[in-house]
């Protein structure tokens, strides 16, 4: 596993690769969410993806936003949007990936340290996953160092969730949080 870490490499998204990060994102999306609810699934945002291109590519373009392939030797195997926000220091992990076949290999964990060692001013980190993603919610907690510290629910809403989803629904999202430092 060592090795694999030491071959991790995180480059920033290049436009000519941004529909193919797209379609591996929702690939790797989609492969969580069938795994656990299977083909009668109904948590999909556009026909057959539960992430949709959309919302993809809205977090790419967000104000603050830093777009990046995450590459084992050289071949991609995942990726990872944030949002900076250099006055806060309070920054979001908005979506990070690997592809299925890619799974195990402690690659989202050392992209994770990348990511980390990439942005030392971070005060906090912050992230979300849906309720039903055990193998995020491990990932985050055991692997990362988040911690949970609220769960959006249909009692519960997110408030900065425009769309409001989870309100009508059992659906929910888990928001985990990770204390870097103190604000000096």
């Amino acid at each position: 596993m060592e090795q694999t870490r030491d071959n991790i490499k995180l480059q920033k998204l290049e436009e000519s690769d941004r529909d193919q990060f797209i379609i591996d994102n929702q690939k790797a999306f989609n492969y969580g969410a069938l795994r656990e609810f299977g083909v009668r699934d109904e948590h999909f945002e556009e026909e057959g993806e539960i992430i949709s291109h959309r919302t993809i590519e809205d977090t790419i373009d967000a104000d603050g936003g830093e777009t990046y392939r995450i590459l084992l030797n050289g071949r991609k195997v995942g990726g990872i949007i944030l949002n900076i926000n250099n006055g806060t220091h309070h920054n979001n992990l908005e979506i990070l990936f690997v592809m299925p076949e890619a799974h195990n290999k402690g690659i989202g964990q050392a992209a994770w340290k990348a990511i980390e060692a990439l942005h030392p001013e971070t005060v906090v980190w912050e992230t979300c996953t849906p309720y039903f993603e055990k193998r995020n919610i491990h990932f985050y907690v055991n692997c990362c160092g988040f911690h949970i510290v609220e769960f959006f629910n249909a009692k519960h809403p997110d408030p900065h969730d425009p769309d409001g989803a989870g309100r009508d629904s059992d659906d929910g999202m888990f928001r985990f949080e990770k204390q870097m430092r103190t604000r000096e």
